[in-house]
């Protein structure tokens, strides 16, 4: 970068001036600091060098020098902020990207020499290390400097980054700690008018000399300016000095590379998706917040160019074109860019002018089409904090806030817009911020018509919507007032107290009617937590910063994210209020903004926004250790939630479409039940509802699709619904594995959980946790925790019987095993009331099996009456599971009544009687085979006489499923014996019409003699013959079916299926030469074919050429 051209120009002085060589030294330790320091010092902070000249006729070089000395930064926090990142780089990559700590090993290894100051400008050069086999590299620095603000640089490493590169850092942080080591000159202005013609000619030429191959060309081009009479140049006073500082005209803020500031940010957000490019942008975010809070112009110049890359990105016209919404990434850098111009505009510092500037950018950003709305239904100008509130809004008053809400336009820029009406001149603010004994005691309420201070004389904030009270503790803090911010904050919260007061004596009026009734109206129609401004986000990390215990050390990655170290609280004194500490202070207001009974907001964005501020306000007190003073707030609070009727979300009577309280009981839960935990169950039991679910299905009604989120159809408003779900999963989970060995809290939670999750998935996941919990490894089983683990295993069956599902078996599977680790009753009980749990399948083939195989046996360590009387519970289940569903059941039951006589006949006869009723062959083929594998030939040949009876198998279905099932069939009945063989071929020729099928069983069955009989006598002594009974009617039958079949293929036969035709009438052949005048007949048919089908004479003549 190069240096920027000559600020102003500056007169020559005429008269020698005294030197003093002692200018810049610095003072030993422990003595007092020299006036002329001290007033140097506060005129280099605050005076251009070009207003001490007019102020002063003669200004001595003494005190110039101190000054020009006193001018340079003096803070390497401010180096810090304009060479960092703002975010945590990855681990072993700080030196490689963090410009401020390679400045300072720069500066640590002596790689910084030739420093020289002359004026306002500092240069230098620093040596940097080469890489392996490179060569050192020198760098020439330049910073010109003003007010003890850095105004521009310039590096030989040509950087083009956001900010200062690290030779910029290691010039600077020499200059801040080894300043007296550095060589000192006045302006070279001041210089120059010491020195007479010859000196000056002398100085130009030399000058010249050393440079004129950069210079000569400008030199020459002014030398004729000033030769030149009535030049502008000879019309102006004095001339340009680099070194002189800035005009009194000129801007004082710090330099900002405002092209490479909107070059990166374009580049970011073009990388959207990328998680890197979001917390980049954040990192920026954070130096805007950095640079407000060190009360730095430049915080505004950066969020306004940030902001217009932000309008400028071509994706917002393209999702507004397509009607789709912004992603959450992008969203959220929306809301922190919102929040940002909030704090700006709000600013308690600003000159009504640079605020009238900002207001004119945002509303002309405003009115863009491409402008971002603000998500969710919260209102502009909603109720102010009274020291009264009304109990409930009647419902034409909440539908005109919903309207209201709803029927204007509101960008993110909407609240830093409304924020530019907002000043801080009111007196009693005023008193607010300048004290903390600000007290009745000082002044009186002068006649307003709201109270000043609360009975305690504490100073009350009233008149201004919460979020607006909250935003003014933000933008202090923002902008580096910590101490009044705290201040304001004490306020607000005393004011938060005396309102939640009041609100407990009008609900306690009212008690009796809301109980009646049932049911109430929202009190607040936007919430507090997930609102666009984060009140209690903002009053709680005032309050909180007040009581953090950390190293003052330099902060190079503000808000470092994930991996920032723990941080430690102490209490720490509100100043006028005995007793109290902002750190009880923060946990109050937590709980109470938390606990806050509000409707859910409008939109997936808003919603998924009230879960995420919920989470990250819960985080930040999972930070604070309890002790016994914040156990009492906490108890204290959850009390007053308890009681809080229609204002409290864990109150008695809750609005239909309020937010669930259960991740906010979980942490109360958690946090209150070493200390006292009746009261941690009383608030969690009560935070078990979810109202939206337990009014859309009735009790005891199960829901239409119950593995889903079962709002999800039915209510598309709750897009967060299936969320809340598992955190209301989540505190009963909590609850079950805190009450094991507590039966009355056990049977407490239970109760809570069939009357409140509506969800047979998450009901099976906390029953498969009790169980666990339950039942551990090193300790007995928990036997009424497993009984309530089993009890929502039953639950979840009931519920989920007529849906069947891909989970439905791991459910059956895990409640047998349930059953088996409480013992053999439980096991039978499920067993015997099956109809209501379980289809007729699960039952079988899991429930019954299941709880009979030898593992489950050795478990029950049962006796041998015990294990008949469950053996015969579960030969009853299959026995009534096949009578209802023979064709899945019928095998199982078989197989598990192998091993008793009676029960292996009553199944085999429901088989029989299903055949009857229409079992389909697959089946009754399939249990055949079962039958002859146990050694039942006689019946399994029964069951194939049944299937083929129900068989049909075309001409054309060579490859139907039933074909190895018919050859099985066929080739039992063979060995049977003859009897059976001649009782099966009338079904087989009634079933079968397939020419090659019918040839293929013919052969198998002239290949052997028929088998033994059931009396185990030879039937016959040799193979059958095709021509002679009961063969010659299936031969008969196969013959026929060749004809009719050749007939039917000839009728739409292709040339390309000519080879496979006469394929086919060579089996053809065969199989009527099985005949004794086979030969003659096939001739025959031959000839009946080629009279037939003359015209297709290729055909015909592959006919004859192959069998004559």
């Amino acid at each position: 970068m190069d240096p920027p051209a000559a600020k102003r120009s500056r007169g020559c002085p005429a008269g020698p001036e005294e030197r003093d060589a002692g200018a810049g030294a610095v003072r030993c330790r422990g003595r007092p600091e020299a006036l002329l320091d001290l007033s140097a010092k506060r005129v280099a902070e605050s005076w251009a060098f070009e207003q001490v000249e007019e102020r002063f006729s003669r200004v001595p070089e003494p005190v110039q020098k101190r000054i020009v000395f006193w001018s340079f930064p003096r803070s390497e926090r401010e180096i810090c902020m304009y060479s960092s990142l703002g975010y945590q780089p990855p681990e072993g990559e700080h030196d490689a990207r963090v410009p401020f700590t390679r400045g300072l090993h720069l500066l640590q290894s002596g790689a910084v020499d030739r420093v020289l100051q002359v004026g306002f400008h500092l240069s230098g050069n620093v040596r940097e290390p080469g890489g392996p086999g490179e060569p050192e590299r020198l760098y020439h620095v330049s910073i010109s400097f003003d007010r003890c603000k850095i105004t521009s640089v310039s590096c030989g490493c040509d950087n083009r980054d956001l900010f200062y590169c690290a030779h910029v850092v290691a010039l600077s942080l020499h200059r801040i700690r080894h300043a007296h080591q550095v060589e000192l000159r006045l302006p070279i202005s001041e210089t120059l008018s010491q020195m007479n013609r010859d000196q000056l000619q002398k100085f130009v030429q030399y000058l010249i000399s050393a440079h004129h191959t950069e210079v000569l060309p400008t030199a020459q081009r002014l030398a004729d300016e000033i030769l030149l009479l009535g030049s502008e140049i000879n019309l102006v006073h004095g001339a340009p000095d680099p070194t002189a500082g800035a005009g009194i005209e000129d801007a004082n803020c710090w330099h900002l590379d405002e092209e490479q500031i909107q070059e990166q940010v374009k580049q970011l957000l073009s990388n959207g998706g990328y998680y890197g490019a979001s917390q980049q942008l954040r990192s920026m975010f954070c130096k805007v917040r950095e640079m407000l809070r060190m009360r730095d112009s430049n915080g505004a110049r950066m969020l306004i160019l940030m902001t217009e890359q932000f309008l400028q990105d071509p994706r917002l016209a393209l999702w507004r074109q397509q009607g789709a919404g912004m992603t959450d990434k992008c969203r959220q850098l929306w809301d922190e860019l919102g929040s940002l111009w909030v704090c700006v505009i709000l600013s308690p510092h600003c000159k009504p002018e640079e605020r009238t500037s900002w207001l004119q950018l945002l509303s002309k950003w405003d009115k863009l089409d491409v402008c971002p709305l603000e998500e969710g239904n919260y209102s502009f100008d909603g109720p102010s904090l009274q020291p009264t509130a009304a109990l409930i809004a009647g419902p034409e008053e909440e539908e005109e806030v919903m309207a209201m809400a709803a029927g204007s336009r509101h960008t993110v820029f909407g609240r830093a817009l409304q924020a530019g009406s907002l000043h801080w001149s009111d007196d009693h603010l005023q008193r607010i911020l300048a004290s903390d004994s600000y007290s009745p005691n000082l002044t009186g309420n002068g006649g307003s018509d709201k109270p000043s201070f609360d009975p305690q004389g504490r100073p009350l904030w009233l008149g201004e919507p919460f979020p607006t009270t909250c935003a003014r503790v933000d933008t202090l803090r923002a902008h580096g007032y910590p101490r009044q911010a705290l201040r304001l904050a004490s306020a607000i919260v005393n004011t938060l107290r005396l309102q939640q007061r009041h609100q407990l004596q009008i609900y306690k009026q009212q008690k009796k009617e809301l109980l009646q009734k049932g049911s109430t109206c929202i009190t607040n129609m936007e919430g507090w937590v997930g609102h666009p401004l984060d009140p209690i986000g903002c009053l709680c990390r005032a309050l909180l910063e007040a009581c953090r215990l950390e190293e003052e050390t330099l902060t190079i990655y503000p808000d470092s994210g994930p991996e920032k170290r723990k941080v430690a609280y102490q209490h720490v004194p509100v100043p006028g209020s005995p007793g109290e500490s902002y750190l009880a202070m923060a946990l109050e207001v937590a709980l109470l903004g938390l606990g806050q009974q509000r409707a859910l907001p409008d939109g997936l964005y808003a919603q998924d926004k009230v879960v995420r501020n919920e989470e990250q306000l819960l985080a930040l007190l999972e930070e604070v250790e309890l002790d016994e003073r914040l156990v009492q707030v906490l108890r204290k609070q959850a009390g007053q939630l308890l009681e809080g009727g229609p204002f409290s979300g864990f109150g008695e009577v809750l609005f239909r479409e309020s937010v669930p309280m259960h991740t906010c009981a979980r942490y109360l839960f958690t946090a209150l039940l070493p200390h006292d935990p009746d009261l941690a169950y009383r608030l969690a039991l009560r935070a078990m509802r979810l109202p939206v679910l337990e009014t859309a299905f009735p009790a005891g009604e199960p829901p239409s699709n119950p593995l889903d989120s079962i709002m999800s159809n039915r209510f598309p408003r709750w897009f967060i619904l299936g969320h809340l779900e598992t955190r209301q999963c989540e505190l009963a989970s909590a609850m079950l594995t805190a009450a094991k060995g507590d039966p009355k809290w056990l049977h407490a939670v239970l109760g809570s959980i069939q009357q409140n999750i509506h969800s047979p998935a998450l009901l099976f996941k906390l029953a498969q946790d009790a169980c666990k919990t339950a039942t551990p490894a090193s300790a007995p089983p928990d036997t009424t925790l497993l009984g309530i683990a089993l009890e929502l295993g039953l639950q979840v069956m009931r519920m989920t019987l007529n849906t069947m599902t891909w989970r439905r078996r791991e459910m059956v599977r895990w409640l047998v095993s349930c059953a088996t680790e409480i013992g053999p009753q439980a096991l039978m009980n499920i067993m015997q009331n099956w109809y209501s749990l379980f289809t007729p399948v699960e039952a079988a083939t899991i429930v019954a099996v299941t709880g009979t195989t030898h593992a489950t046996l050795l478990r029950l360590q049962l006796d041998a009456a015990q294990r008949e009387e469950l053996w015969a519970c579960a030969r009853t289940l299959a026995l009534q599971c096949a009578m209802k569903d023979p064709q899945n059941c019928a095998l199982p039951a078989l197989t598990l009544c192998e091993k008793n006589q009676a029960a292996f006949e009553a199944a085999y006869q429901i088989v029989l009687d299903a055949a009857a009723g229409g079992l389909g062959h697959a089946h009754l083929f399939t249990v055949a085979r079962y039958m002859e594998h146990r050694g039942l030939p006689l019946r399994a040949y029964k069951l194939a006489t049944l299937a083929l009876a129900q068989l049909s198998i075309a001409f054309n279905q060579d490859s139907h499923p039933a074909v190895n099932d018919v050859l099985w069939a066929c080739s039992l009945s063979h060995s049977l014996g003859r009897h059976e063989l001649s009782a099966i071929v009338p079904l087989i020729i009634r079933s079968i019409h397939c020419a090659p099928m019918l040839s293929d069983i013919l052969r198998r069955w002239t290949l052997s003699a028929p088998g033994l009989g059931p009396l185990g006598a030879r039937r016959a002594a040799k193979p059958l013959g095709a021509d002679r009974a009961p063969l010659c009617q299936l031969l008969d039958a196969a013959v026929a079916a060749y004809i009719t079949t050749s007939h039917s293929r000839l009728t739409h036969i292709s040339p390309r299926h000519y080879s496979d035709f006469i394929e086919f009438l060579g089996k053809a052949r065969e199989t009527f030469l099985l005949a004794p005048d086979g030969h003659l007949q096939f001739a025959q048919f031959l000839e009946n074919l080629k009279q037939t089908y003359k015209g297709k004479k290729k055909l015909m003549l592959l006919v004859r050429e192959r069998f004559g």
